[in-house]
């Protein structure tokens, strides 16, 4: 069966969709990189994978989890010992700093609980928008877009957009495809740009979009 070349921004959007799910499997749980097993959890792990990977994350929640299982007790931890936990992933004083901020507001503000909303995640302490995305996606099963480097050069090489800024991005693609299906494209394009469109050298050879990416063979 001849495949689909869908010619607007929209149409590759959601063919991009169904083709990287097929290369992909997975909801967005699965697809998600960073190890936890709820929503504070999975909180944390993000506001530490800044600026690391996410292998080096998940190398140092165990320990940081086990320690401080909830909100409450990271929320009263001593900032010395979290820094001595975090310290792997870098820039471990601020991290330590949003870590200890956000717990409290959790539970001074919202009873313990992970907030659902995007203005309620972004006002928490070291939360943009990127790491509310993730929670609410993943985390929350809500409708989310992280735009990351890999999700914002995709999106352009794609022609899914041209924006660079990542708010603008996020809202131009968002309504290309189904509010349930947003976290799970960012991930897939996460990893299709790891593994296969590359920053500097993208292996079009066995790219699954390469017949309609308008960038193909080009960059």
């Amino acid at each position: 069966m001849e495949r689909r070349r869908p010619r607007s921004p929209g149409g590759r959007a959601r063919e991009t969709l169904r083709r990287l799910g097929q290369e992909y499997p997975g909801s967005a749980t699965e697809l998600c990189a960073l190890a936890h097993h709820d929503a504070f959890e999975l909180l944390v792990a993000t506001i530490l994978s800044a600026q690391t990977t996410d292998e080096r994350v998940n190398s140092v929640t165990p320990a940081l989890f086990a320690r401080y299982p909830g909100p409450a007790e990271l929320a009263a931890a001593n900032p010395a010992e979290v820094e001595r936990l975090v310290h792997p992933t870098g820039f471990f004083r601020q991290k330590t700093k949003s870590l200890l901020g956000m717990a409290r507001a959790v539970v001074e503000d919202h009873g313990g609980q992970v907030p659902t909303s995007m203005a309620e995640l972004t006002a928490l302490p070291g939360v943009g928008r990127k790491t509310a995305n993730v929670v609410r996606s993943v985390g929350l099963g809500l409708p989310g877009l992280p735009v990351d480097t890999h999700v914002g050069r995709l999106s352009r090489r794609l022609g899914l957009t041209t924006e660079v800024d990542p708010v603008k991005v996020e809202a131009e693609l968002s309504p290309m495809v189904p509010a349930g299906e947003r976290g799970t494209l960012s991930l897939r394009l996460i990893l299709h740009g790891r593994a296969v469109c590359v920053a500097r050298r993208p292996r079009c050879g066995r790219c699954v979009l390469a017949d309609f990416c308008p960038s193909a063979f080009s960059v």
